[in-house]
């Protein structure tokens, strides 16, 4: 058993709670590799922003758990030494079992969640009371989910979204114990979220209902990506085929994150940052084959654009 308090790590509920307070959402950036975790670390070092760094199922068993959890430990002492000790978390992305958030629990994740909301509501709660009565142990917190994301991304995928209930949160949120919790308002997963023509919104009333049901409760979005189009050009530019992908737009982001929303996850917009600066590199100079000639532009156009999620989008900068 390891402590994530050994590896420098905090888990979320101060967070959180200075979150709905300060009316700003925590960044949930995903990592599986080193340039992004350099990226992920100097971009909120940089905005003085706390931040969680996610895995998903996928990305540990891409990356190796173990080097996972150096890499998260070497994540406090990068920013350390950029000159800022920002709060760091390493939080579990869509854990679909209880073996599996106990094993990364063992392993030094400092928060996770366990997704049961593909199943029925009452296994639903009976798995992430589960999961809670085990993580609560060592201080870990868990996210639970209610209602479903459409889209697809990792081993997460749905054809159609199936909205929260508020009528819910309250018994799901009693009866589990749960630290936050993950809804569905119209975000999705991936970068195919929305096709052009089509005007993405978020149920803000949804979530005001929700606020109003569980008042100062951590909130989470997923699948909150923008799918930027400069992006979108520069990868189709430089022989990509991404066409007719929309985002969520980042006010409405904007809106989410100064309410009861406090942590808000966002893979797809990084996955395109990097895409578009490799293919850039690749297409204008064929002769390249160092990877630190286009991975160094990769990771130097995901710092970018973190830091203008942190700034402009989550409000989280001069937070810690």
């Amino acid at each position: 058993m390891i402590s994530y308090k050994e590896l420098g790590l905090v888990n979320s509920r101060e967070l959180f709670a200075k979150a709905i307070k300060g009316g700003y959402a925590i960044p949930a950036f995903n990592f599986n590799n080193m340039e992004q975790m350099q990226a992920i670390v100097a971009a909120c070092v940089e905005t003085k922003s706390p931040v969680i760094l996610q895995v998903s199922s996928g990305a540990r068993k891409y990356a190796n758990q173990t080097l996972l959890r150096y890499m998260a430990q070497g994540a406090v002492e990068y920013a350390k030494e950029l000159g800022v000790n920002i709060p760091i978390v390493l939080h579990l992305d869509h854990g679909d079992s209880f073996e599996l958030c106990k094993s990364c629990i063992e392993m030094g994740f400092s928060s996770v969640m366990i997704d049961g909301s593909h199943l029925p509501y009452e296994e639903n709660v009976k798995l992430t009371k589960q999961v809670v009565d085990y993580a609560h142990k060592y201080d870990v917190t868990v996210e639970g989910e209610l209602g479903v994301l459409a889209g697809i991304e990792d081993d997460v995928s749905a054809e159609e979204h199936v909205y929260t209930q508020p009528d819910e949160v309250e018994d799901f949120v009693s009866r589990t114990g749960v630290d936050s919790l993950a809804i569905s308002i119209g975000t999705s997963h991936g970068a195919f979220k929305f096709k052009p023509g089509q005007d993405p919104k978020i149920r803000l009333d949804i979530l005001k209902e929700i606020e109003e049901r569980i008042p100062g409760f951590p909130i989470v979005l997923h699948g909150s990506s923008s799918v930027p189009q400069d992006i979108v050009a520069q990868i189709n530019k430089y022989g990509g085929k991404l066409k007719d992908s929309i985002g969520i737009p980042e006010e409405q982001l904007r809106k989410a994150a100064s309410s009861a929303v406090c942590k808000v996850n966002i893979d797809s917009d990084g996955r395109l940052a990097m895409t578009g600066a490799i293919r850039k590199v690749m297409a204008e100079k064929p002769e390249e084959f160092d990877p630190r000639k286009y991975l160094g532009p990769a990771r130097d156009a995901l710092k970018e654009l973190y830091k203008h999620k942190v700034l402009n989008v989550l409000g989280s900068n001069d937070k810690i």
